[in-house]
């Protein structure tokens, strides 16, 4: 039996969308498998999140998000819009959310359909790779789903069928995720073991080849 490892991923993270690359080669390669759980950004979990920490939190994370992508090469630009929308006047993030329930709504949707990899790669790449402006309008993520195998239509339309059956994933992937020894995204856990970060990947990696992972059969 192959190998498997969760990945805890939210499309509102610069981080997450850096990572898949790496982790759509491993499994391409690799006797290996990723099961996808798609959670809220911390954002929507915690609305004051972002108050409470330090002003140079903010100020890294841009210097760092965009120096990542261009070590890896990757195209990168903080989307627009912003997946979570936040009120300018309090900084707080309001529970009416325009575009990241849909989004992760959408994700367990591929994830169930067997194309969750796949459907956030082709999604946040849309999304976050500036590629196209405003990634929300037209018909940019139905030709995302469309690349990833999927009709996006569908998608929505298994969504608006029984919204609360993707409530209830997203909460328990939520408290898988907290279970597994860590809170923020992306998340990779392995045997009860959190790796937290882009910057862990080669870690995850390491310990797979402890426990046996080996190269697909061509």
């Amino acid at each position: 039996m192959s190998l498997q490892f969760d990945l805890f991923w939210s499309f509102r993270s610069p981080y997450s969308y850096l990572l898949l690359p790496r982790i759509v080669d491993l499994v391409a390669t690799h006797d290996v498998t990723c099961n996808v759980r798609i959670v809220y950004p911390i954002a929507v979990r915690q609305a004051d999140f972002f108050i409470k920490v330090d002003p140079l939190w903010a100020f890294y994370l841009m210097k760092d998000t965009y120096r990542t992508a261009d070590y890896l090469g990757m195209p990168y630009r903080w989307p627009m819009p912003d997946p979570v929308v936040m009120d300018p006047a309090t900084r707080l993030y309001p529970a009416e959310q325009p575009y990241i329930h849909r989004l992760s709504m959408l994700g367990i949707a591929a994830t169930e359909a067997g194309q969750g990899l796949p459907f956030i790669r082709e999604v946040s790449h849309t999304i976050w790779s500036g590629t196209v402006d405003h990634w929300h309008e037209g018909a940019h993520l139905a030709e995302a789903a469309a690349r990833a195998g999927l009709d996006l239509a569908t998608l929505d339309a298994a969504i608006a069928a029984d919204p609360d059956h993707y409530r209830a994933a997203i909460a328990a992937n939520q408290d898988a995720q907290r279970a597994s020894g860590h809170y923020g995204v992306p998340l990779m856990a392995l045997d009860g073991e959190p790796f937290f970060g882009q910057d862990r990947f080669d870690q995850l990696v390491w310990r797979l080849k402890q426990k046996g992972m080996a190269p697909r059969q061509a």
